[in-house]
């Protein structure tokens, strides 16, 4: 504990140091763009050149993962640093979340948004906030609402089809039809390079969130890219259709086989998927191109990831999500920035709970104690930290969506009863709220196909089951780092 903490000190100095030389016009503190993705899974970091290109500028984090893999629990998780247990945001609306739930709890007041703001970060988010908030929405008796920390606020409720929205720009509604130029992604992208020319002129650093709509569904992609890719077809890994799901617990294992028309479906989203995402690698060139015609770049931290990832045809299961399966929980976390090693990969288990405390450190604030996850500086580095924790924690409450919700999931695409799962840096362990449970050994079984819980001693059932209590019951940085192994 003591090195750890010894290592994220040296970082902070150095980071506060390397940011105060050059011009006099260049914020001390380094400037942070954040770029959030819906429902991006790892099998489409290949199909986006300027992604693969900041891998090889920067750290790309192997074994990083969500809280919860639902977009509004994830999405919670990220703003405070909190495991859903902490936040009480388990679904997407509803008594357990949604925007109503996270504003009337008071999340809103103490989030990374608040906390740069305070430590004198113009911020801004641009694209997506939290399921269930819409810029007609009347919050406190007034439409239009920005919450608590942002400078700057270009907000939609309902961006997903790319087309025909509206958007709240920092109190005023502003609807986009369905003209090419007015396609939500390349919106989203003009707005970060305008923030970007007029934040710089400034001496205040800046932060800002942007979090395109792509490629959750309607997996709508700009009409330049839909002829792109046509004759794709989804990843045929080992768990494409698995051909035995009798050790699967009960809301899986009687699902039949995927038929002719259904996997054809499966393909057809992929590509489209994968022509969405053109957009969003378009906007992270867009963004760098600003900063580097500014002359930020080299001030500049960015970080690439998603809310959570997405499964399709893996385990029978078509197009969805709320699993703890890999295709689920499993997401891209891609940083550069100053003194982040170039063309490195980190083992490190890290949550997306990890985001706020490094954007704090990153802005020389303090980390509440309160918030759950730890700081990536000391990772980001280039140094060897030892002591890590060695284990994340996933919480599911469900079935947890209704009809009307984006995340609806068809019949064929898994709603899984609640659960909580271990992930640990070998394997998956997976507690039911039935008492039906599931154990994968990554090592042997990375596609995950063989259930062996049954075959766990008791001594190391009681050992994971111990884990999983004490993560559940954990609150703020201290037990939580403990209860995840972290010295």
């Amino acid at each position: 504990m003591r090195i750890l903490a010894l290592l994220t000190l040296v970082v902070s100095l150095a980071v506060a140091a390397g940011a105060g030389q050059g011009s006099s016009a260049s914020p001390r503190r380094p400037n942070i763009v954040f770029i959030v993705t819906d429902d991006l899974s790892w099998n489409l970091v290949q199909y986006m050149p300027r992604l693969r290109q900041l891998q090889a500028e920067g750290t790309t984090f192997s074994r990083f993962f969500v809280s919860n893999s639902l977009c509004c629990p994830s999405r919670a998780s990220i703003l405070t640093g909190k495991f859903p247990h902490n936040t009480g945001i388990y679904t997407n609306g509803g008594r357990e979340g949604g925007f109503a739930r996270f504003h009337d709890s008071g999340l809103e007041r103490e989030t990374f948004a608040t906390r740069l703001r305070s430590s004198g970060y113009t911020t801004a988010l641009m694209g997506k906030y939290l399921n269930e908030y819409t810029p007609t929405r009347l919050v406190d008796g007034a439409p239009a609402y920005v919450p608590p920390g942002w400078d700057e606020w270009d907000v939609a409720g309902k961006g997903y089809t790319g087309f025909d929205y509206l958007l709240n720009e920092n109190h005023r509604l502003r609807n986009y039809g369905h003209s090419p130029e007015q396609y939500v992604t390349d919106v989203l992208a003009a707005k970060g390079v305008e923030f970007i020319n007029r934040v710089t002129n400034g001496r205040k650093p800046f932060f800002l969130e942007i979090a395109p709509f792509a490629p959750h569904s309607p997996y709508t992609p700009a009409p330049r890219h839909e002829t792109m890719y046509l004759n794709l077809k989804a990843p045929r890994t080992p768990a494409f259709n698995e051909s035995d799901l009798s050790d699967k617990p009960s809301w899986l294992k009687h699902r039949r086989s995927l038929r002719s028309l259904e996997v054809s479906t499966i393909d057809e989203v992929f590509r489209k998927r994968v022509q969405a995402v053109q957009s969003v690698d378009e906007l992270l060139g867009q963004l760098q191109d600003a900063l580097r015609a500014r002359g930020q770049l080299s001030n500049t931290y960015i970080f690439f990831t998603s809310d959570n990832g997405l499964h399709l045809g893996e385990h029978r299961l078509a197009a969805g999500k709320q699993t703890a399966f890999e295709t689920d929980i499993h997401v891209p976390l891609i940083v550069t920035g100053p003194g982040v090693p170039r063309r490195s990969k980190l083992p490190h288990m890290t949550s997306t709970i990890d985001l706020y405390p490094t954007f704090a450190q990153l802005a020389g604030s303090p980390i509440p104690l309160a918030v759950d996850g730890r700081s990536l500086l000391p990772l980001l580095s280039g140094q060897t930290v030892t002591g890590w924790r060695t284990a994340v924690l996933v919480e599911h409450h469900g079935p947890d969506v209704t009809r009307g919700d984006p995340d609806f999931p068809g019949p064929s695409a898994g709603n899984p009863i609640s659960y909580r799962a271990l992930r640990t840096e070998r394997a998956t362990y997976i507690q039911y709220s039935n008492g039906e449970e599931e154990y994968y050994d990554l090592k042997k079984d990375p596609y995950q196909l063989t259930n062996s819980a049954k075959l766990l001693k008791p001594l190391v059932r009681g050992a994971l089951h111990s884990r999983l209590e004490a993560l559940e019951r954990c609150v703020g940085n201290v037990s939580c780092w403990a209860a995840a192994g972290g010295q």
